[in-house]
């Protein structure tokens, strides 16, 4: 910031005109601050915040407009959401706001040690929102519950397009190799050389496959649980049904049921099998036997899907930036001369938290 001054002459100031010719020819210095009366740091965090602001006020209104336009739209339980752990990873954000103010206000207090110590804590917290939020993932991508090109596995209602899903899933287990690893070499190998033939010139053998569906119904029983054998039981009925071309009238919206069935409202969503969030009260075939990865129906599930992790990707990506952030203020001497520094990281962490409060209810409570 730049100062400039201005001499005032004390003749022209009536109130000392009779006081003799010494005081007469003084001047007065009168100095002021043409610019804001905040730090150049302070005011680009600002401005950066503005823009962030008006990018995430897009983000949300987007999704607002989506959310309460939508014909129909999951329930939290229907797509493994689980408002408790929602809360607690806002709460958890809450604290690290708490833990960075803290910080500040014992860096300025020249006590470092504190400082850092408030500082490590906020990092630590901020790394427990992003696990938290890893651990929620889970659960969506173990159901294939993600937007992915060119669809996903989510359909919107059990028609014609969804049973061609179910009968094309089936049919690929039945050609699923044995070897993962061996599979995507052989993937490369035949990318290398432009054709399988030349990946077999080359000595590349194509993986063998086996039949994953034939060794379920080979399964004795001892070796499977009370809720294995029911599942088998069902899996072979939808097998019937879907693969076999003379059977024609099939509902498919019995098969999604068995699938991944849709909780009713009400009911206790606190004991899901194979569920890492426990969000999900019913036992489907995708519970039961995890490889399947059979298609499932989530009415208004694809658009939830993009939306949600389009709004919690990019906070993620957000909350990233703090934590590199952070991670690179421990590595000064968190003095007075540093707290303009801790001071813009943590407007820029209480944004982060801020925008997190409002996606919490937009997206667990209604």
């Amino acid at each position: 910031m730049t100062s400039s001054a201005v001499s005032i002459p004390h003749g022209h100031d009536h109130g000392h005109a009779g006081h003799g010719d010494d005081h007469g020819h003084g001047h007065v210095t009168l100095q002021y601050q043409p610019g804001l009366p905040l730090s150049r740091g302070k005011l680009i965090m600002w401005l950066f915040l503005s823009t962030e602001i008006m990018f995430f006020a897009a983000l949300l209104g987007s999704y607002v407009v989506l959310r309460f336009g939508a014909p129909i739209w999951p329930k939290p339980h229907h797509v493994h959401l689980s408002e408790p752990i929602g809360a607690f990873n806002t709460f958890v954000l809450i604290c690290s706001s708490v833990s960075i103010v803290l910080a500040l206000e014992a860096a300025r207090a020249n006590k470092v040690q504190l400082a850092k110590v408030w500082m490590v804590l906020t990092f630590l917290l901020g790394g427990l929102f992003l696990g938290v939020k890893g651990y929620e993932y889970s659960a969506k991508f173990s159901h294939g519950i993600y937007p992915v090109a060119p669809r996903g596995r989510i359909y919107e209602r059990p028609d014609l397009y969804y049973g061609s899903a179910v009968r094309g899933r089936l049919e690929a287990l039945r050609r699923e190799p044995k070897d993962s690893w061996q599979s995507m070499r052989y993937s490369w190998a035949v990318m290398w050389h432009g054709s399988p033939q030349g990946a077999a010139l080359a000595g590349w053998k194509e993986p063998e496959t086996y039949d994953r569906l034939k060794e379920l119904d080979e399964a004795a029983e001892t070796s499977l649980t009370a809720e294995q054998v029911a599942g088998r039981r069902q899996l072979q009925q939808i097998q019937k049904m879907v693969l076999n071309p003379d059977q024609q009238a099939f509902d498919m919206a019995v098969v999604a049921d068995q699938v991944m069935p849709l909780p009713a409202e009400g009911a206790d969503h606190g004991t899901g099998h194979g569920n890492p969030e426990g969000g999900h009260g019913a036992h489907g075939l995708n519970d039961v036997f995890p490889w399947l990865k059979l298609p499932a129906v989530i009415p208004g599930g694809c658009m939830w899907a993009s939306t949600y992790f389009l709004l919690t990707g990019f906070h993620a990506v957000h909350v990233i930036v703090g934590l590199i952030v952070f991670a690179v203020l421990l590595s000064y001497r968190l003095d007075a001369k540093r707290a303009g520094m801790i001071e813009n990281a943590g407007l820029y962490w209480h944004f982060v938290d801020l925008v997190w409060i409002f996606m919490f209810p937009l997206l667990y409570l209604f």
